[in-house]
């Protein structure tokens, strides 16, 4: 193990995020990592950074709010942001990955870079005499789970994910399913299924009816509302998933030449285009009741099941009471938490807190002045800004969108125009702390 150097606990967005910051400014990582010996319920993979739910980093549009976030981790010398850009597959408007491709990637270089030294071993206590961020995931458990609730004096909260299926193309009806996207934006970038009101009447019966999955410790449906089981939404109402996954909006079917009165569609889950994930569907359904109920969808009465949608529960901290902008925390400011654990949601999220902790762990390990944090007119620091928000009672889960940002100085009417200045805002913030790094390295 190396003499003084930072350690990072955990190999997922986060971690290998904040170990590749850290040693891009020189600092020697000693990254732990529990898989291959031991893997959670939700991963099967032995690489790094493995893509647990969808395949999908959500749109890639600066007026977009994740968006903005993956283009200020680019600025910043994302590895995650560019193994995702190196890997993309085609979605629309979206960044989305061929899964194993971009885990390769960031394994490849994580093990391959000078300064990093990866030990496969499972860590059970933080140690608070080092300079470590703790990256463990949202499905930390455990002698680090009770470790992390000793540091931070058991302010831990839960809620429930779940992940949606992914099925074979060779099994496809293409006879009925098309290629395209919403409004031709992007190309034909997506299979479409589309549902007649007969179709979807059989469909969204059998969807409210068919038999839940135990999940551990499911008390109560503490669902994220990014990430909502498909049949919790639809016991909400007839339409609800009409107006949500499977609305059919932008897209014309051309059997017809109208409008589906409700479509699903698939997304490439791979370079090859041989899997592709049903958008939207995360479930908590029986794999049993998967393959009946998802069969109904005109199209894929005959498709191969290659993994079937789980849920889990995912545990997050009360960060507001235990966390500063820097990450670190505030009754041991040599110990950073970063990744999903922390309240912030979604892939890039995980890996754009991870990346901001590493920069701020390589300070502390180098033994230089801590930067102001990153203001939080850029997407990060207001990410940061939001997790360690002591006004905040009632603290939940978020991903990146502009109300987390403060308002612009001037009025600015139209929404996209309005989105448009906050990003042009945030980069220019993003480039001054960029800047400012820079000098702190003399």
């Amino acid at each position: 193990m190396s003499s003084g150097a930072l350690q990072v606990i955990g190999a997922g967005l986060a971690g290998c995020e904040a170990a590749w910051q850290a040693s891009q400014r020189g600092v020697h990582v000693d990254l732990f990592e529990m898989k291959p010996n031991r893997k959670s319920p939700a991963h099967h993979r032995d690489d790094f950074a493995e893509l647990v739910c969808s395949n999908s980093f959500r749109a890639d549009r600066p007026e977009n709010a994740v968006g903005l976030l993956k283009e200020e981790m680019r600025r910043l010398g994302s590895l995650i942001i560019g193994s995702a850009d190196r890997s993309r597959v085609p979605a629309g408007g979206a960044l989305a990955v061929d899964r194993d491709e971009f885990s390769g990637l960031v394994t490849s270089a994580i093990k391959n870079h000078p300064l990093i030294t990866v030990h496969h071993c499972e860590m059970t206590e933080i140690p608070v005499d080092k300079t470590v961020i703790i990256a463990t995931g949202p499905l930390t458990d455990d002698g680090m789970f009770d470790s992390i609730n000793k540091a931070v004096g058991n302010h831990s909260l839960h809620f429930f994910d779940a992940a949606a299926p992914i099925i074979g193309e060779d099994g496809i009806d293409r006879g009925i399913v098309f290629a395209a996207s919403r409004y031709g934006k992007g190309g034909d970038d997506y299979l479409n299924c589309p549902m007649n009101e007969d179709e979807y009447r059989l469909f969204y019966d059998a969807l409210v009816h068919a038999e839940l999955a135990d999940v551990k410790d499911f008390d109560k449906e503490t669902v994220f509302e990014g990430c909502m089981p498909i049949e919790t939404m639809a016991k909400r109402g007839y339409d609800t998933i009409r107006y949500g996954p499977l609305k059919p909006v932008g897209l014309i079917d051309p059997r017809t030449g109208r409008m589906p009165y409700a479509c699903v569609q698939l997304r490439q889950d791979d370079r090859n285009a041989s899997m592709f994930n049903l958008v939207g569907f995360q479930t908590r359904l029986k794999f049993s009741e998967q393959e009946r109920v998802f069969r109904l969808i005109p199209g894929l009465q005959d498709v191969e099941f290659i993994r079937f949608g789980v849920m889990h529960r995912n545990t997050y901290l009360d960060s507001p009471k235990v966390l500063s902008r820097y990450y670190s925390l505030i009754e041991n400011p040599n110990v950073f938490i970063a990744g999903q654990i922390t309240g912030v949601e979604g892939y890039v999220e995980s890996a754009g807190s991870g990346l901001l902790a590493g920069i701020y762990a390589a300070h502390e390990i180098l033994g230089r002045p801590l930067p102001s944090p990153l203001s939080d007119k850029a997407m990060l620091g207001a990410m940061a800004a939001y997790v360690s928000d002591v006004r905040i009672q009632n603290f939940q889960p978020m991903n990146a969108n502009f109300g987390i940002l403060p308002l612009p100085d001037t009025k600015i009417r139209g929404k996209k125009d309005r989105n448009l200045a906050y990003s042009q805002r945030a980069l220019e913030e993003v480039e001054r702390f960029h800047a400012l790094l820079f000098e702190n390295r003399d």
